[in-house]
């Protein structure tokens, strides 16, 4: 065999194994890339991100337990997601059959946090790049209570708390925040982060109260009631009216002279009870004004007198509509 002919040849097999060398190079890097089981929890955590939540559940293969789904697609997950940050995937571990952990550190809210994502090899495309999927499992739960209430917001978003319970399928990792913000009933913020399937955020329990709004909703409408009873007692010239307040005495008052006034109204406090929102009993004063005689002496005198007064009331409310009714004891 001529020289010429031998150089040619070791030229071609040199350009063959640089050839396949730089294929393996280029299998190998796409397989650390694109292919790689890093590559579907990053798309995971951008479909969080974008609201995306069909696409996060096909690519986490997820099943979805019986609960509220509001939760699991929208503006709901985006916030969930939104205060996800300093994301780093770290290098995949292998498990065995095929199979590989996943870690995933970020911080959410200041606090660091780590998430393992267990991914398995589905197939091989081309012959020589992997394909990696989740390792099917279902979405975790949050449970959320509310105090005498059927709605409340989560995650901005309105949802309905049937006798003031619901439970939601969530993804993770996220934060959740519950609140009510009512006009007349209203509960600080409550919050939850769930960084794993295996490790399910505790309950979120909305502590309802009333609001100023309706503490003076209530209140007037006390004030009405009583400053109407004082002027019908007034008006009927009676010691013992139907109100809550009375004066009792062995003399003999003055015809026309009796003049009943509230000196202090009963502070409110709304707070439930049994299902419902009661008014605690409301105490206050009364002063009555009048002329009377002393059947004794005959001596004609001034009648100024304060009484103490409680009672307590029946709270419904419909809507935009309060109704207290007044349950007086005689």
């Amino acid at each position: 065999m001529s020289q010429s002919l031998v150089r040619t040849a070791a030229g071609w097999l040199l350009g063959l194994m640089l050839a396949v060398a730089a294929g393996i190079v280029a299998v190998n890097l796409v397989n650390d890339s694109i292919a790689s089981p890093q590559q579907p929890v990053r798309e995971y955590f951008d479909a969080l991100q974008k609201g995306e939540g069909e696409k996060a559940l096909g690519l986490l293969h997820a099943s979805v337990p019986q609960s509220n789904a509001a939760m699991l697609d929208g503006t709901a997950l985006q916030t969930a997601a939104a205060r996800t940050t300093g994301v780093e995937f770290g290098a995949a571990v292998e498990r065995g059959g095929n199979q590989v952990m996943v870690p995933v550190d970020y911080t959410i809210d200041g606090s660091r946090l780590h998430t393992d994502f267990l991914l398995e090899r589905s197939s091989t495309e081309w012959l020589f790049f992997h394909k990696w999927s989740f390792v099917p499992a279902a979405l975790p739960v949050l449970d959320v209570t509310v105090v005498n209430s059927s709605e409340a917001t989560l995650n901005g978003v309105p949802v309905n708390m049937p006798n003031g319970r619901n439970s939601f399928a969530v993804f993770y990792p996220g934060e959740y925040e519950a609140t009510l913000n009512g006009q007349y009933f209203s509960a600080p913020p409550t919050r939850a982060t769930l960084s794993s399937r295996e490790a399910p955020a505790a309950p979120l329990n909305l502590l309802t109260e009333a609001t100023p709004a309706l503490k003076d909703a209530v209140s007037g409408k006390v004030k009405e009631f009583l400053d109407s009873c004082a002027a019908e007692a007034g008006k009927q010239q009676k010691l013992q009216p139907d109100c809550p307040f009375y004066h009792a005495t062995n003399n003999r008052v003055i015809d026309g002279t009796i003049d009943w006034s509230i000196t202090q109204y009963p502070p409110v406090r709304i707070e439930p009870f049994g299902g419902r929102w009661v008014v605690a009993p409301l105490d206050g004063k009364a002063r009555i004004k009048a002329r009377q005689v002393d059947l004794f002496t005959g001596a004609l005198t001034d009648l100024n007198a304060v009484h103490d007064f409680s009672f307590t009331t029946r709270l419904d409310i419909e809507a935009d509509t309060i109704k207290l009714t007044p349950l007086l004891s005689y």
